[in-house]
Protein backbone atom coordinates (compact mmCIF):
# COMPACT_ATOMS: atom_id res chain seq x y z
CA UNK A 1 0.00 0.00 0.00
CA UNK A 2 1.36 3.38 -1.03
CA UNK A 3 1.57 6.56 1.03
CA UNK A 4 1.00 10.13 -0.13
CA UNK A 5 3.33 12.99 0.82
CA UNK A 6 0.88 13.79 3.63
CA UNK A 7 0.21 10.35 5.14
CA UNK A 8 2.15 11.06 8.32
CA UNK A 9 0.26 14.33 8.72
CA UNK A 10 -3.07 12.49 8.62
CA UNK A 11 -1.95 9.92 11.17
CA UNK A 12 -0.61 12.61 13.50
CA UNK A 13 -3.96 14.41 13.29
CA UNK A 14 -5.78 11.24 14.36
CA UNK A 15 -7.46 10.50 11.05
CA UNK A 16 -9.25 7.21 10.53
CA UNK A 17 -7.11 5.61 7.81
CA UNK A 18 -8.08 2.94 5.28
CA UNK A 19 -6.89 1.60 1.91
CA UNK A 20 -8.28 3.44 -1.11
CA UNK A 21 -7.04 2.99 -4.66
CA UNK A 22 -3.93 1.26 -3.36
CA UNK A 23 -3.08 4.14 -1.00
CA UNK A 24 -3.30 4.57 2.78
CA UNK A 25 -5.84 7.42 2.88
CA UNK A 26 -7.69 9.45 5.52
CA UNK A 27 -11.39 8.55 5.59
CA UNK A 28 -12.39 11.00 8.31
CA UNK A 29 -10.91 13.06 11.12
CA UNK A 30 -14.00 13.89 13.18
CA UNK A 31 -17.41 13.02 11.73
CA UNK A 32 -18.47 12.86 8.10
CA UNK A 33 -21.28 15.32 8.72
CA UNK A 34 -19.05 17.89 10.44
CA UNK A 35 -16.43 17.69 7.71
CA UNK A 36 -19.04 17.83 4.94
CA UNK A 37 -20.72 20.92 6.41
CA UNK A 38 -17.35 22.60 6.98
CA UNK A 39 -16.67 22.41 3.24
CA UNK A 40 -20.16 23.63 2.31
CA UNK A 41 -20.02 26.63 4.67
CA UNK A 42 -16.32 27.52 4.96
CA UNK A 43 -13.39 25.53 3.54
CA UNK A 44 -11.70 22.17 3.88
CA UNK A 45 -8.53 20.51 2.59
CA UNK A 46 -8.48 17.12 0.88
CA UNK A 47 -5.31 15.19 0.23
CA UNK A 48 -5.89 13.85 -3.28
CA UNK A 49 -2.24 13.11 -4.06
CA UNK A 50 -3.31 9.55 -4.87
CA UNK A 51 -4.72 10.76 -8.19
CA UNK A 52 -2.70 10.01 -11.31
CA UNK A 53 -1.14 12.53 -13.69
CA UNK A 54 0.15 11.85 -17.21
CA UNK A 55 1.93 14.39 -19.41
CA UNK A 56 1.25 14.17 -23.15
CA UNK A 57 3.71 16.22 -25.19
CA UNK A 58 4.88 17.08 -28.67
CA UNK A 59 3.65 16.55 -32.19
CA UNK A 60 0.57 14.37 -32.22
CA UNK A 61 -0.35 15.03 -28.58
CA UNK A 62 -3.74 16.51 -29.39
CA UNK A 63 -4.44 13.87 -32.04
CA UNK A 64 -3.82 11.08 -29.52
CA UNK A 65 -6.06 12.68 -26.89
CA UNK A 66 -8.79 13.18 -29.48
CA UNK A 67 -8.72 9.50 -30.45
CA UNK A 68 -8.85 8.09 -26.91
CA UNK A 69 -11.25 10.50 -25.19
CA UNK A 70 -14.90 11.35 -25.83
CA UNK A 71 -14.80 15.13 -25.33
CA UNK A 72 -13.40 17.54 -27.91
CA UNK A 73 -9.96 18.61 -26.66
CA UNK A 74 -9.40 20.77 -29.75
CA UNK A 75 -11.60 23.37 -28.06
CA UNK A 76 -9.05 23.77 -25.25
CA UNK A 77 -6.69 26.74 -25.19
CA UNK A 78 -3.83 27.41 -22.76
CA UNK A 79 -5.05 27.42 -19.18
CA UNK A 80 -8.31 25.60 -19.85
CA UNK A 81 -9.40 22.12 -18.80
CA UNK A 82 -12.27 19.76 -19.53
CA UNK A 83 -13.97 16.72 -18.08
CA UNK A 84 -13.84 13.67 -20.33
CA UNK A 85 -13.61 9.88 -20.36
CA UNK A 86 -11.66 7.06 -22.01
CA UNK A 87 -14.03 4.72 -23.92
CA UNK A 88 -12.81 1.13 -23.74
CA UNK A 89 -13.52 -0.27 -27.19
CA UNK A 90 -16.56 -2.27 -26.03
CA UNK A 91 -18.98 0.55 -25.28
CA UNK A 92 -17.85 1.04 -21.67
CA UNK A 93 -15.59 3.47 -19.82
CA UNK A 94 -11.93 2.82 -18.95
CA UNK A 95 -11.97 5.86 -16.66
CA UNK A 96 -13.20 9.42 -16.37
CA UNK A 97 -10.53 12.10 -16.32
CA UNK A 98 -9.59 15.75 -16.59
CA UNK A 99 -7.67 17.08 -19.59
CA UNK A 100 -5.55 20.18 -18.88
CA UNK A 101 -4.20 22.20 -21.81
CA UNK A 102 -0.79 23.52 -20.77
CA UNK A 103 0.24 24.57 -24.29
CA UNK A 104 -2.29 24.23 -27.08
CA UNK A 105 -1.52 21.42 -29.55
CA UNK A 106 1.73 20.63 -27.72
CA UNK A 107 1.44 19.87 -23.98
CA UNK A 108 -1.44 18.40 -21.98
CA UNK A 109 -1.87 16.89 -18.54
CA UNK A 110 -4.33 14.05 -17.99
CA UNK A 111 -5.57 13.60 -14.41
CA UNK A 112 -6.97 10.13 -13.72
CA UNK A 113 -8.40 8.17 -10.80
CA UNK A 114 -6.00 6.57 -8.33
CA UNK A 115 -7.42 3.05 -8.63
CA UNK A 116 -7.03 3.19 -12.41
CA UNK A 117 -3.53 4.63 -12.83
CA UNK A 118 -1.95 1.42 -14.12
CA UNK A 119 -4.96 0.53 -16.28
CA UNK A 120 -5.15 4.03 -17.73
CA UNK A 121 -1.41 4.22 -18.42
CA UNK A 122 -1.62 0.90 -20.25
CA UNK A 123 -4.59 2.18 -22.25
CA UNK A 124 -2.91 5.44 -23.24
CA UNK A 125 0.42 3.84 -24.14
CA UNK A 126 -1.19 1.00 -26.12
CA UNK A 127 -3.00 3.59 -28.24
CA UNK A 128 0.11 5.70 -28.75
CA UNK A 129 0.77 4.48 -32.27
CA UNK A 130 2.56 7.62 -33.47
CA UNK A 131 5.30 8.00 -30.87
CA UNK A 132 3.81 10.84 -28.83
CA UNK A 133 5.96 11.76 -25.79
CA UNK A 134 4.31 10.38 -22.64
CA UNK A 135 5.35 10.74 -18.98
CA UNK A 136 3.63 9.17 -15.98
CA UNK A 137 4.38 11.74 -13.26
CA UNK A 138 1.89 10.36 -10.72
CA UNK A 139 4.48 9.25 -8.15
CA UNK A 140 6.22 12.61 -8.02
CA UNK A 141 3.14 14.86 -8.04
CA UNK A 142 1.40 16.08 -4.88
CA UNK A 143 -2.14 17.39 -4.94
CA UNK A 144 -4.32 19.18 -2.40
CA UNK A 145 -7.93 20.15 -3.10
CA UNK A 146 -8.92 23.16 -1.02
CA UNK A 147 -12.69 23.27 -1.33
CA UNK A 148 -15.44 25.55 -0.07
CA UNK A 149 -16.82 29.07 -0.54
CA UNK A 150 -13.94 30.64 1.43
CA UNK A 151 -11.16 28.46 -0.01
CA UNK A 152 -10.00 30.73 -2.83
CA UNK A 153 -9.99 33.77 -0.54
CA UNK A 154 -7.65 31.99 1.90
CA UNK A 155 -5.37 30.60 -0.82
CA UNK A 156 -5.05 33.95 -2.63
CA UNK A 157 -2.88 35.17 0.26
CA UNK A 158 -0.21 32.62 -0.73
CA UNK A 159 0.33 33.60 -4.36
CA UNK A 160 0.64 36.51 -6.80
CA UNK A 161 -1.43 34.56 -9.34
CA UNK A 162 -4.96 35.95 -9.52
CA UNK A 163 -6.69 32.74 -8.53
CA UNK A 164 -9.84 34.55 -7.39
CA UNK A 165 -10.42 35.34 -11.09
CA UNK A 166 -10.28 31.68 -12.18
CA UNK A 167 -13.42 30.50 -13.94
CA UNK A 168 -14.70 26.93 -13.67
CA UNK A 169 -12.44 24.53 -15.59
CA UNK A 170 -9.50 26.92 -15.91
CA UNK A 171 -6.07 26.96 -14.25
CA UNK A 172 -2.88 28.97 -13.91
CA UNK A 173 0.75 28.11 -13.24
CA UNK A 174 3.22 30.05 -11.12
CA UNK A 175 4.65 30.48 -7.63
CA UNK A 176 2.54 29.36 -4.66
CA UNK A 177 3.72 29.49 -1.04
CA UNK A 178 7.19 30.23 -2.40
CA UNK A 179 7.22 27.08 -4.55
CA UNK A 180 7.67 27.53 -8.29
CA UNK A 181 5.82 25.77 -11.13
CA UNK A 182 2.68 25.08 -9.11
CA UNK A 183 -0.58 24.57 -10.99
CA UNK A 184 -3.68 26.03 -9.31
CA UNK A 185 -6.95 24.98 -10.92
CA UNK A 186 -10.69 25.39 -10.45
CA UNK A 187 -12.03 21.97 -11.43
CA UNK A 188 -13.34 20.73 -8.08
CA UNK A 189 -15.69 17.80 -7.60
CA UNK A 190 -17.58 19.03 -4.53
CA UNK A 191 -19.75 21.79 -5.99
CA UNK A 192 -18.56 24.08 -3.17
CA UNK A 193 -15.99 26.12 -5.09
CA UNK A 194 -12.28 26.25 -4.33
CA UNK A 195 -9.01 25.27 -5.98
CA UNK A 196 -6.69 22.33 -6.55
CA UNK A 197 -2.95 22.70 -6.00
CA UNK A 198 -0.56 20.50 -8.05
CA UNK A 199 3.11 20.53 -7.16
CA UNK A 200 6.26 18.48 -7.65
CA UNK A 201 6.85 16.37 -4.53
CA UNK A 202 10.54 17.16 -4.04
CA UNK A 203 12.76 19.15 -1.67
CA UNK A 204 10.19 19.36 1.11
CA UNK A 205 7.58 21.02 -1.09
CA UNK A 206 4.76 19.01 0.50
CA UNK A 207 5.65 20.16 4.02
CA UNK A 208 5.96 23.77 2.87
CA UNK A 209 2.64 23.80 1.06
CA UNK A 210 0.73 21.97 3.81
CA UNK A 211 1.98 24.41 6.45
CA UNK A 212 1.26 27.45 4.28
CA UNK A 213 -2.25 26.26 3.35
CA UNK A 214 -3.24 25.67 6.96
CA UNK A 215 -1.45 28.81 8.09
CA UNK A 216 -3.68 30.78 5.73
CA UNK A 217 -6.98 29.00 6.38
CA UNK A 218 -6.62 27.30 9.74
CA UNK A 219 -7.19 30.42 11.87
CA UNK A 220 -10.49 30.92 10.00
CA UNK A 221 -11.83 27.44 10.72
CA UNK A 222 -10.58 25.58 7.64
CA UNK A 223 -10.04 21.89 8.47
CA UNK A 224 -8.54 18.74 6.91
CA UNK A 225 -11.28 16.62 5.34
CA UNK A 226 -11.38 12.87 4.65
CA UNK A 227 -12.51 10.92 1.62
CA UNK A 228 -15.87 9.97 3.19
CA UNK A 229 -17.05 13.59 3.11
CA UNK A 230 -15.62 13.97 -0.39
CA UNK A 231 -17.98 11.16 -1.41
CA UNK A 232 -21.08 12.71 0.19
CA UNK A 233 -20.24 16.11 -1.29
CA UNK A 234 -19.89 14.79 -4.85
CA UNK A 235 -23.04 12.69 -4.48
CA UNK A 236 -25.13 15.72 -3.53
CA UNK A 237 -24.00 17.25 -6.83
CA UNK A 238 -24.85 14.12 -8.82
CA UNK A 239 -21.22 13.64 -9.90
CA UNK A 240 -20.22 10.11 -10.93
CA UNK A 241 -17.65 8.07 -9.03
CA UNK A 242 -15.69 5.57 -11.10
CA UNK A 243 -16.20 2.03 -9.83
CA UNK A 244 -19.62 2.92 -8.45
CA UNK A 245 -21.62 4.88 -11.00
CA UNK A 246 -19.52 4.30 -14.10
CA UNK A 247 -17.17 1.48 -15.10
CA UNK A 248 -16.12 -0.75 -17.98
CA UNK A 249 -19.73 -1.94 -18.44
CA UNK A 250 -21.47 1.46 -18.54
CA UNK A 251 -21.58 3.83 -21.49
CA UNK A 252 -21.43 7.63 -21.25
CA UNK A 253 -24.88 7.80 -22.82
CA UNK A 254 -26.35 5.59 -20.10
CA UNK A 255 -24.56 7.57 -17.39
CA UNK A 256 -25.90 10.95 -18.51
CA UNK A 257 -22.51 11.94 -19.88
CA UNK A 258 -23.68 12.65 -23.41
CA UNK A 259 -22.50 16.23 -22.83
CA UNK A 260 -18.87 15.05 -22.82
CA UNK A 261 -19.40 12.81 -25.85
CA UNK A 262 -18.77 14.89 -28.97
CA UNK A 263 -19.47 13.50 -32.43
CA UNK A 264 -17.58 16.29 -34.16
CA UNK A 265 -14.48 14.07 -34.21
CA UNK A 266 -13.48 10.42 -34.56
CA UNK A 267 -12.75 8.48 -31.37
CA UNK A 268 -12.91 4.97 -29.92
CA UNK A 269 -16.50 3.67 -29.80
CA UNK A 270 -17.95 6.66 -31.65
CA UNK A 271 -20.21 4.37 -33.71
CA UNK A 272 -21.61 2.64 -30.60
CA UNK A 273 -22.34 5.87 -28.77
CA UNK A 274 -23.76 7.59 -31.85
CA UNK A 275 -26.18 4.69 -32.28
CA UNK A 276 -27.19 4.93 -28.63
CA UNK A 277 -27.83 8.65 -28.99
CA UNK A 278 -30.00 8.05 -32.06
CA UNK A 279 -31.91 4.99 -30.88
CA UNK A 280 -31.85 5.57 -27.13
CA UNK A 281 -30.54 3.37 -24.31
CA UNK A 282 -32.32 0.65 -22.33
CA UNK A 283 -31.17 1.94 -18.93
CA UNK A 284 -30.23 5.30 -17.46
CA UNK A 285 -28.40 6.57 -14.40
CA UNK A 286 -30.85 8.55 -12.27
CA UNK A 287 -30.87 10.37 -8.97
CA UNK A 288 -33.49 9.52 -6.37
CA UNK A 289 -34.48 10.55 -2.88
CA UNK A 290 -36.01 8.24 -0.33
CA UNK A 291 -39.66 8.71 0.62
CA UNK A 292 -39.69 5.87 3.14
CA UNK A 293 -37.12 5.86 5.92
CA UNK A 294 -33.91 4.05 4.94
CA UNK A 295 -30.45 4.68 3.52
CA UNK A 296 -29.65 3.28 0.06
CA UNK A 297 -26.24 1.69 -0.48
CA UNK A 298 -24.20 0.56 -3.47
CA UNK A 299 -25.50 -2.74 -4.86
CA UNK A 300 -29.03 -2.60 -3.43
CA UNK A 301 -31.66 -3.79 -5.95
CA UNK A 302 -34.21 -1.34 -7.37
CA UNK A 303 -37.75 -2.56 -8.15
CA UNK A 304 -40.95 -1.19 -9.63
CA UNK A 305 -44.38 -1.26 -7.96
CA UNK A 306 -44.98 -4.78 -9.28
CA UNK A 307 -41.87 -6.10 -7.53
CA UNK A 308 -39.89 -6.54 -10.75
CA UNK A 309 -36.15 -5.83 -10.61
CA UNK A 310 -35.51 -2.75 -12.75
CA UNK A 311 -32.02 -1.71 -11.69
CA UNK A 312 -29.42 -1.31 -8.98
CA UNK A 313 -28.18 1.42 -6.62
CA UNK A 314 -24.70 2.66 -7.49
CA UNK A 315 -24.25 5.31 -4.74
CA UNK A 316 -26.28 6.32 -1.71
CA UNK A 317 -26.02 8.18 1.59
CA UNK A 318 -27.79 10.28 4.18
CA UNK A 319 -27.14 13.77 2.84
CA UNK A 320 -25.66 16.03 5.56
CA UNK A 321 -26.65 19.23 3.76
CA UNK A 322 -30.17 18.19 2.75
CA UNK A 323 -30.94 16.02 5.78
CA UNK A 324 -32.48 13.26 3.70
CA UNK A 325 -31.42 9.99 2.12
CA UNK A 326 -30.37 10.25 -1.53
CA UNK A 327 -28.85 7.97 -4.12
CA UNK A 328 -28.02 7.24 -7.72
CA UNK A 329 -28.65 4.10 -9.69
CA UNK A 330 -29.32 2.58 -13.09
CA UNK A 331 -32.95 1.85 -13.91
CA UNK A 332 -34.73 0.75 -17.09
CA UNK A 333 -35.52 3.73 -19.29
CA UNK A 334 -39.29 3.50 -18.83
CA UNK A 335 -38.87 4.10 -15.08
CA UNK A 336 -36.24 6.85 -15.39
CA UNK A 337 -38.43 9.94 -15.79
CA UNK A 338 -38.32 12.61 -13.10
CA UNK A 339 -41.07 11.95 -10.58
CA UNK A 340 -41.18 8.18 -11.20
CA UNK A 341 -41.80 6.11 -8.06
CA UNK A 342 -39.29 3.30 -7.53
CA UNK A 343 -38.54 0.96 -4.62
CA UNK A 344 -35.15 0.32 -3.04
CA UNK A 345 -34.67 -3.12 -1.48
CA UNK A 346 -33.14 -2.45 1.95
CA UNK A 347 -32.83 -5.49 4.23
CA UNK A 348 -35.49 -7.36 2.23
CA UNK A 349 -37.95 -4.47 2.47
CA UNK A 350 -39.16 -2.52 -0.57
CA UNK A 351 -38.83 1.13 0.47
CA UNK A 352 -40.35 3.87 -1.66
CA UNK A 353 -38.22 6.46 -3.43
CA UNK A 354 -38.75 9.08 -6.12
CA UNK A 355 -36.61 9.85 -9.17
CA UNK A 356 -35.41 13.48 -8.97
CA UNK A 357 -33.32 15.87 -10.99
CA UNK A 358 -29.65 16.25 -10.08
CA UNK A 359 -27.95 18.04 -8.42
CA UNK A 360 -30.06 17.17 -5.42
CA UNK A 361 -31.86 19.99 -3.62
CA UNK A 362 -34.17 20.61 -0.68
Amino acid sequence: MKNTPFTEKHIALGAKMAPFGGFNMPISYTSISDEHLCVRSNAGVFDVSHMGEFMVKGEGALELIQRITTNDASKLTDGKAQYSCFPNGNGGIVDDLLVYCVEQNKTYMLVVNASNIDKDWAWVTSNNTHGVELHNISDRTGLLAVQGPKATEYMQTLTDMDITALKYYTFCKGTFAGIENVIVSYTGYTGAGGVEIYFEDTNGNAETIWNAVFGAGGPHGMKPIGLAARDTLRLEMGFCLYGNDIDDTTSPMEAGLGWITKFTKDFTNRDIFEKQKKEGVTRKLVGFEMIDRGIPRHGYPIQNAKGDDIGVVTSGTQSPSLNKAIGMGYVVTEDSAEGSIIFIMIRDKALMAKVVKMPFSN
